[in-house]
């Protein structure tokens, strides 16, 4: 099963012009994603495949880079997933922490993404501090030098 490209464009379409009515500071990039810059974090926006007639929209923060992974760091993430009622914490391939959250395309309206996208964005910055606090590392905006 594929989604097909006229789907996934057509939901990249309607996402940039939430992005643009919403946002109007946020970043495309040549690959269909896009960011939204909120306090000290960085919001990606990616159209993803799903099923033949479904895709999602995956709102990615990132939280901090550079942390030392403990196992206690590891436990108050796992907690906090069970915790927070929407998306959660990840680690990325080099150890960076992310949080996310994905929303499914077809009855996506205005609403829907732009609170997905303030919850993640909100959820990042208020933690990204604390984690720094406990294991070090850098927040998003420490990385891009802002």
């Amino acid at each position: 099963m594929t989604t097909p490209a006229e789907l996934l464009e057509s939901t990249r379409l309607r996402v940039e012009s939430i992005l643009h009515e919403a946002f109007p500071e946020y970043v495309p990039f040549s690959n269909g994603s896009f960011a939204v810059q909120h306090g000290s974090t960085q919001v990606i926006i990616v159209v993803r495949p799903f099923t033949e007639t479904e895709c999602v929209v995956e709102c990615i923060a990132h939280v901090v880079s550079g942390a030392t992974i403990s196992e206690e760091l590891m436990r108050f993430l796992l907690r906090k997933n069970a915790e927070i009622h929407l998306g959660g914490f990840g680690l990325l391939f080099d150890d960076t922490i992310i949080f996310s959250h994905s929303i499914t395309a077809s009855n996506m309206d205005r609403n829907e993404l732009v609170t997905t996208i303030m919850s993640v964005a909100i959820i990042a910055d208020h933690y990204d501090d604390e984690i720094v606090a406990m294991a070090g590392g850098q927040r998003a905006a420490d990385v891009l030098g802002q």
